[in-house]
């Protein structure tokens, strides 16, 4: 297996790396396994003061590291210095918070003294995918790191740099050497590592038949996993919606890093009344976002990370197209490269592909309802469930529905995001576990009871 840094726009060759073979793999986990060992038995307050100095290396050199995600998976250039400074800002409120979510917790239960501790497990695999390098990697590693694991980050193959630099970042900030490295490992050495006594859990971001994968080798070996997998993500636009608010939170949630995102909306579903004023705003928006190279300052969508991705998602619009489906804007490939225009398709049916499996990538497929309750039925009928986004002027009534939809998150009156305070992570096909806030902090720690009782009572 090779790792290779293959810039999308012209599929130009900047970098490339070999696997390591079983042994290195393994010289790595030792040291990791040596790291977690002095670096468990420091406090949460001490290991937390390591953050202030990450996240001001990540924005010292956040154009360096801006250009180095563009270059690997083809981001518009704006896009990835956003998520150097989401990273940042990640580093700046678990500085603040994680401390005090870490304190022992008394309980009242009877007897002399009750109290819950969380301890670190030991070293952590994290195995994450290409698409936010820096930032999916940081969410996993900021709070694995503050609970006292270890941990080894295996990249996707195609961002082996991104990964490399990351490690470094938190060497230079002044985390102990081993505590966190890039493992540039194939798939039967991730096995193996998994199987290994010191590994104590698995985190995986990645796509769902992989992640079940995962899940299958960690349960077999008893070992704790967090899955982050799929989305196919409903936009719900009600009928006392605002046309255009709604058409520009659309625009944002379908075309975030040119709609490869878990928790890019997907699925749009439109109330009968208010269909036609939405799509007319949703495609004269998306009509005018500009195409093109993703170092470009100007650029709004870049390419996709590879032909074989623009080839997918060109097979899932055709079958939808030759099934009836109408494409109301784009639906081409725009230059040459693995581009795609920002798509609006409608007629669309809830068995067509563009609807029941997930599309990562620019296209937006419309259907309309008549009820509210025919809306949130479409919404849940999907083997994913990770996010979701209502639009409504009843705030009420958007909490109301909100509680009927099955997904991990919902969001009313905004697009799907992650924020360091709230729970990310998704139910059914989309996912196990939580990461971020107090949640995702404890999902690698031993929850420890302690009761003691006074002597001879």
């Amino acid at each position: 297996m090779t790792y290779t840094s293959v810039y999308p726009a012209t599929g130009e060759l900047h970098a490339r790396f070999d696997a390591l073979d079983a042994g290195e793999a393994l010289r790595i986990l030792e040291r990791s396994a040596g790291a977690f060992a002095s670096w468990r038995r420091r406090s949460p307050g001490e290991r937390a003061r390591g953050l202030e100095p990450l996240a001001a290396a990540l924005r010292g050199r956040a154009g360096d590291y801006a250009r180095l995600i563009t270059l690997e998976m083809g981001k518009p250039i704006v896009e990835a210095r956003a998520e150097i400074e989401k990273c940042a800002a990640l580093a700046d409120a678990y500085a603040r918070l994680a401390p005090a979510w870490l304190e022992d917790e008394l309980v009242d239960a009877g007897g002399r003294e009750h109290r819950v501790a969380f301890e670190p497990l030991g070293v952590i695999l994290s195995i994450m995918p290409w698409n936010f390098p820096f930032w999916q990697a940081m969410r996993f590693a900021v709070p694995a790191l503050l609970a006292g694991n270890a941990s080894l980050l295996k990249p996707a193959r195609n961002t082996p740099r991104c990964a490399l630099a990351l490690a470094e970042v938190f060497l230079a900030a002044g985390f102990p050497e081993g505590l966190l490295q890039a493992l540039l490992a194939d798939h039967d050495t991730v096995a193996r590592l998994i199987a290994d006594e010191r590994v104590r859990g698995v985190s995986f971001t990645g796509g769902t038949e992989a992640g079940a994968s995962i899940a299958s080798l960690a349960g077999r070996h008893l070992k704790k996993a967090v899955l982050e997998l799929g989305g196919s993500d409903p936009f719900i636009v009600l009928a006392d919606a605002d046309a255009d608010f709604a058409a520009e939170g659309a625009v944002r949630g379908r075309m975030v890093n040119t709609g490869q995102s878990c928790i890019a909306a997907k699925r749009f579903i439109l109330r009968r009344e208010i269909a036609g004023p939405f799509t007319a705003r949703f495609v004269e928006r998306m009509a005018a976002l500009r195409v093109g190279d993703p170092l470009a300052e100007t650029t709004q969508v870049g390419p996709l990370v590879g032909e074989e991705a623009a080839r997918e998602i060109e097979e899932q619009l055709a079958e939808a197209v030759a099934r009836g489906a109408r494409v109301l804007t784009g639906g081409a490939r725009p230059r040459p490269g693995p581009f795609f225009a920002p798509t609006v398709v409608g007629g669309v049916d809830s068995d067509m592909r563009i609807w029941r499996e997930e599309v990562f990538g620019p296209i937006a497929p419309l259907l309309v309802v008549d009820t509210d309750e025919e809306a949130i039925a479409l919404a849940n009928a999907s083997a994913f469930g990770l996010g979701a986004s209502l639009w409504t002027r009843d705030e009420a009534r958007g909490l109301e529905l909100s509680r009927s939809i099955e997904a991990g998150t919902v969001f009313v009156n905004s697009v799907v995001q992650s924020d360091p305070r709230m729970p990310f992570g998704g139910v059914k096909r989309s996912g196990l576990g939580r990461e971020l806030s107090r949640y995702g902090l404890l999902e690698f720690c031993n929850i420890k009871g302690i009761s003691v009782y006074g002597h001879g009572a």
